[in-house]
């Protein structure tokens, strides 16, 4: 991954002058003993807090740096003030919780339009680009019209059938590229090939060749030796798009806008550059689909893109924004659990002896059928569900209530945005028996003993992540492929450090040796 290089911004007079003079009345806050009610539920304002000016919190987190280790500044502030509490981050604020009890009290009070946190920097591109928006960026009666079309393409059984063999023909060709290249560039006998390397890389790159060929039905051929500059640029743009988006989320965009500050200028100019790459590849697919005979497929399946155009249910532009949305997605997205897949799998033998076990012996009663093969290895499920019980993409997932609810005998009145908080309900002993081992196994037993919201790295409900079936599948097929393929091993088990720049990944990605082995 590139270096964010993104610098704070650069806070005015008045607002430090605001801070400052207000510190000495906050810290008096904080230091106060919370009044607490006889019996009953508790008045929201009881909620323990870390702080209620925004701004002062915002100043000390630009000065402790704790952005990058948000995740870690969750974990350590519900052991310190309990399951439930307040913050308040420049403009935002939210509670933040992360038990599963109070998990599933959000999630039946979200109603029948759920809302999340409005990434305002990305709606701001859009609305100065004069760009439509796509269900991301959207709510209400509008976002579930929108939402239901999709769904058709990318969520039910039927489609997932459709784009399961793109899939797995990517994953299947990475894994012939990689081989080959440990087998003419490693070392050791033949047959035993093996070579120590960063697969960071090829997994960005497999992703982006995964979802071009799922979404707009066509390969740009990333694996050969020298990849095209077009797509070095795209994830390029996409990780300073990324970047750029998490300090803009505490300041007003339209501000920045005004004083054409660098920052801003940077997470456009990104977005643009992703926004001309999907325009290019749209526009080779109304081409095809024209030159088609009779202006249809004829059956054969042209991407979620060709299906969409063919529907005929979403306008162009509409259709433009939410590829666009999944294709900026679904690169990073996927590529940076499988470097957490892979290295879990290789710092723990045992475990990758088991899931691979269960693969190969899937993978010979499958006949070639991917679908078949994933079936009859439900362990490489549960390892993608463990990778990101450990190392969530995004950590948090947000709601607004419709109504009135209560959390740990607190009262949240309707309309306050409640995150639940992924990375330490994922490793918290409370809710999972020994959280440190990387078991893929618990998941069988999960589902056995009915427990639930514990595994929500792709949300949950309506309004769970619209791409969530072409991820999951993405990274099982590869996972597969690359256990039938090779051993992986690391010099060194100990803990990855982790830093969140929007995405949680790791601060230096892990070397993995990948030793082949006979098909």
């Amino acid at each position: 991954m590139l270096s964010s290089g993104v610098r704070p911004p650069v806070f005015s007079t008045a607002v430090r002058s605001l801070c400052v003079g207000a510190c000495g009345r906050e810290d008096a806050a904080m230091e106060r003993p919370l009044q607490r009610r006889t019996g009953g539920v508790r008045d929201f304002q009881e909620i323990p807090h870390t702080g209620s000016n925004g701004w002062i919190n915002l100043l000390r987190f630009w000065k402790d740096g704790r952005f990058s280790l948000l995740h870690k500044h969750m974990e350590s502030t519900f052991r310190r003030l309990g399951p439930i509490y307040r913050e308040y981050l420049g403009s935002q604020s939210s509670v933040n919780i992360m038990l599963p009890m109070d998990i599933g009290e959000v999630f039946r009070s979200e109603g029948l339009h759920p809302r999340r946190m409005t990434l305002q920097p990305w709606a701001t591109h859009r609305e100065t680009r004069r760009h439509s928006k796509g269900i991301f960026l959207k709510n209400g009666t509008e976002w579930r019209a929108d939402r239901l079309l999709l769904n058709r393409e990318v969520m039910v059984t039927s489609a997932v059938r459709r784009f399961l063999p793109l899939l797995d023909d990517v994953a299947q060709d990475f894994c012939r590229s990689l081989r080959h290249r440990v087998e003419t560039e490693g070392v050791g006998e033949t047959g035993q090939r093996s070579m120590t390397l960063d697969p960071s890389p090829d997994l960005f790159r497999f992703a982006l060749e995964a979802s071009c060929h799922v979404l707009y039905g066509e390969r740009i051929g990333l694996f050969s030796s020298s990849p095209s500059e077009e797509a070095e640029r795209f994830i390029w743009a996409i990780e300073r798009m990324l970047a750029t988006t998490l300090p803009l989320l505490y300041l007003p965009p339209r501000l920045l806008l005004a004083l054409r500050a660098p920052l801003w200028t940077q997470h456009a100019t990104a977005w643009d550059h992703i926004f001309s790459h999907a325009e290019a590849r749209i526009q080779r697919g109304y081409q095809r689909l024209q030159t088609a005979v009779g202006g249809a497929s004829d059956g054969r399946f042209l991407g979620v893109l060709g299906q969409l155009m063919e529907a005929g249910r979403l306008s162009s532009e509409l259709i433009k924004a939410n590829i666009t949305e999944l294709m900026a997605g679904g690169v990073d997205t996927t590529a940076v659990p499988l470097q957490f897949a892979l290295f879990e799998m290789a710092r723990n033998p045992g475990v990758q002896e088991r899931v691979r076990a269960q693969v190969l012996s899937s993978w010979q009663q499958a006949s070639g059928s991917p679908q078949k093969a994933l079936q009859g290895a439900p362990l490489l499920k549960g390892t993608i569900k463990e990778t990101l019980r450990l190392y969530p993409v995004g950590i948090t997932v947000q709601r607004y209530p419709v109504r009135d609810i209560v959390l740990q005998n607190y009262h949240v009145p309707a309309g306050t945005l409640v995150q639940v908080c992924l990375y330490p309900l994922g490793r918290s002993p409370e809710v999972f028996e020994r959280p440190e081992r990387f078991e893929p196994s618990r998941w069988s037993l999960d589902a056995a003993s009915g427990g639930g919201f514990r595994s929500l790295a792709f949300g949950f409900g309506s309004r769970q992540c619209v791409g969530r079936r072409i991820a999951e599948n993405e990274m099982q097929l590869l996972l597969m492929h690359i256990l039938r393929n090779f051993k992986l091993t690391v010099s060194s088990t100990e803990e990855l450090n982790t830093k969140y720049t929007l995405i949680l990944q790791p601060e230096s990605p892990p070397r993995i040796t990948f030793t082949t082995r006979s098909l």
